[in-house]
């Protein structure tokens, strides 16, 4: 069967039927991102293009995401996820840059093994996760690498003496409470209607006000 941009996608519980607003708690969480985005953006700071283009791109993520809880196709379904996938590979670049003080070229290098990495791993904690935990899981593996990288930046930031990036660690422990929120989603669905997944908007929007506001704090890379 030939693919279609327009097959419908009902992946999360709040979603019964295809209307556009048949998501309205998931559609409208979305705002949160914006309101991150908004705050980053507002002025009397210190000029920081590149943290001024992760805002930007946090307003993006809250539209990809919109609609696809509103229009749930196949290609809305790319537009909600490869803004975040741009953040995530991105954002591991710029931590490298200015949480370890890496050159960009080893930043880059570093950041080529991670994306390796997580397309090699991911497949393989998907299959482990599909064993016992079969659809609980709900997909949230897949931000797995994210996680870990988090923490692992953020620990080799203590470890060099650099403390900007204990910030890491502590959003690091909301991103881990956001995607238990989104893993919940299916699980719960039989008694919250409603569903999980909103909450994972509210708190990732808040996860990447603060990942921005720590690179700004950080400063720009020597």
């Amino acid at each position: 069967m030939a693919f279609d941009w327009w097959d419908p996608v009902r992946d999360y519980c709040e979603r019964a039927g295809p209307e556009l607003w048949a998501e309205p708690l998931n559609a409208a969480s979305n705002a949160a991102f914006g309101v991150a985005a908004f705050l980053l953006l507002r002025r009397g700071r210190a000029p920081d293009p590149a943290a001024d283009a992760f805002a930007w791109l946090v307003g993006v993520i809250g539209l990809g995401s919109a609609l696809f809880h509103t229009l749930a196709v196949a290609w809305s379904a790319l537009a909600d996820v490869i803004p975040i996938a741009l953040f995530i590979h991105a954002y591991f670049f710029l931590a490298l840059r200015r949480f370890l003080g890496l050159s960009a070229l080893a930043a880059l290098a570093g950041t080529l093994a991670f994306a390796a990495g997580a397309a090699f791993f991911e497949p393989v904690l998907s299959d482990l996760a599909g064993q016992p935990l079969g659809p609980l899981s709900n997909g949230s593996v897949a931000y797995a690498p994210a996680a870990l990288a988090l923490f692992g930046v953020g620990l080799a930031s203590l470890r060099f003496g650099k403390r900007d990036g204990a910030a890491l660690i502590g959003i690091g422990g909301l991103f881990l409470l956001s995607l238990a929120a989104r893993t919940a989603d299916a699980a719960l669905c039989p008694v919250v209607p409603s569903g999980t997944h909103w909450i994972w908007h509210l708190l990732n929007a808040a996860v990447l006000f603060g990942l921005v506001r720590a690179a700004r704090r950080a400063g720009p890379a020597a």
